[in-house]
């Protein structure tokens, strides 16, 4: 079993969150892992004002929606990963960063 880093930063590199989830398997494709960020921590590195219950699924769909649309992007250890379907090895990349992108004015 593997025990996983998942780290929230800006496009600066600036940390915003970081968590551990511990007990996953060593391999896990990007879309379980960001299926699992999203129902363990919290959205985008923000608590809500007030506690409600969010839909964890629904939100999962919408991050893997933005993943290949460039709404973000993941490393694994020191490298960008480009698919969701991509199966990781997490006993040797088990940090993984998460980085929104903000969109440009006009674009």
């Amino acid at each position: 079993m593997a025990t996983v880093t998942f780290r929230d930063e800006t496009a600066t590199g600036r940390p915003v969150t970081e968590r551990e989830i511990a007990g996953l398997p060593e391999r896990m494709t990007v879309r379980e892992l960001i299926r699992i960020r999203v129902r363990e921590t919290d959205l985008n590195g923000h608590r809500l004002r007030e506690p409600r219950r969010i839909d964890w699924e629904h939100q999962a769909v919408i991050a893997e929606r933005a993943f290949p649309a460039n709404g973000f992007f993941v490393l694994a250890g020191d490298r960008q990963v480009e698919d969701l379907d991509e199966v990781l090895d997490l006993s040797a990349d088990p940090d993984l960063v998460f980085i929104k992108l903000v969109a440009l004015v006009g674009g």
